[in-house]
């Protein structure tokens, strides 16, 4: 549903997120503004809509581009061995030791709010996992009995590796993938919310939240209840995908 809404914003939305209106300052949700409006008189049903797709955007692209990364140290830890792999396993230790978040937020600092950086931000805490999951797949894949064979015809270790060991790693790649996009969506939102993330204009749904939490909590509780209660959904959304994905990609895990 979020997805949808998401790709069509600018059909859904009935009003420009960024179009503001001082008549409409803080009105209450009804006929005229479905989730009411902002101090700034922007319709915040609108402004959900088009947050969802920066949310979705940056979290999807934040684990393709955290999870293409892992992948590629993965697979070259898990075939290469040797110093390669104690050094990549030694930086993952390291990347590992810092929550999610925590190094989000240090990356965010350092690089700036920009719709780029925060994407960048947000990728590189995830490269760890995705790392150790796809060398764990890999150091059991290479003694297989097909890449034996693949050695013995005479195929080169790179050939073997982009042939025969990478195709492999893609399904658990996805599920993880997957199972850490609600993570990302939610990084983002933590990131907005402390005004490290997506800058204005952007209408993003942490931002949202941090511009109406602390002054207009309670003279208008609906700036921050719809705002709250998109991220919850997006990221249960999510969640439930991952799962879903999960059970059919590795029916061992199935849920029942």
């Amino acid at each position: 549903l979020f997805l949808g809404a998401a790709i069509f914003a600018d059909v859904v939305a009935p009003y420009d997120p960024l179009q503001t209106q001082a008549s409409s300052s803080l009105s209450q949700p009804g006929s005229l503004h479905m989730l009411g409006a902002d101090v700034m008189g922007r319709d915040v049903y609108s402004r959900i809509i088009h947050g969802s797709r920066i949310s979705l955007a940056v979290g999807i692209a934040s684990t393709l581009l955290g999870g293409g990364l892992g992948v590629i140290i993965g697979l070259l830890s898990g075939y290469l061995l040797g110093w390669f792999d104690l050094v990549m396993q030694r930086l993952m230790d390291i990347m590992q030791a810092l929550p999610l978040l925590v190094m989000a937020l240090v990356m965010a600092a350092a690089l700036g709010p920009s719709l780029e950086n925060t994407i960048i931000a947000i990728s590189i805490p995830l490269v760890p996992t995705v790392a150790r999951v796809i060398r764990s797949n890999t150091l059991s894949i290479r003694e297989m009995p097909f890449v034996e064979a693949a050695r013995a015809a005479g195929m080169s270790e790179m050939r073997i590796a982009i042939r025969h060991v990478l195709p492999n790693t893609i399904s658990p790649f996805i599920v993880l993938a997957t199972a850490q996009l609600g993570a990302a969506i939610l990084t983002e939102a933590s990131l907005s919310f402390l005004g490290l993330g997506v800058p204005e204009p952007h209408p993003s749904l942490g931002r949202m939240l941090s511009e109406s939490a602390a002054e207009y909590v309670r003279v208008a509780p609906w700036l921050v209840v719809f705002p709250g209660v998109a991220i919850s959904l997006v990221v249960f959304g999510t969640n439930l995908l991952g799962d879903a994905v999960r059970d059919v990609l590795d029916p061992r895990q199935r849920s029942g």
